[in-house]
């Protein structure tokens, strides 16, 4: 699970088996975890973040979508 972004609390890492599926983070915090799309920035699944903080954290993850896309990429030894 390579951490490729830490944030006031928040670990942004991908499932190293999850290369199959399209381009996305998961974003954990004190046992809350979210999936977003690095494409859209939309999620995935949520499992336990209020809305309030939905926004921000994909608000958070199209911020770094250039960053976070290029270590998806690399991580799982895929062309762009």
């Amino acid at each position: 699970m390579p951490v490729v972004l830490r944030w006031r609390g928040y670990r942004c890492f991908f499932y190293s088996e999850e290369g199959n599926e399209p381009p996305h983070v998961h974003v954990f915090q004190a046992g809350r975890e979210v999936k977003i799309w690095l494409l859209d920035g939309t999620v995935a699944d949520n499992a336990g973040f209020p809305q309030h903080e939905l926004r921000t954290l994909c608000r958070l993850v199209m911020e770094h979508q250039t960053d976070l896309l290029e270590a998806w990429y690399e991580h799982f030894g895929i062309g762009t």
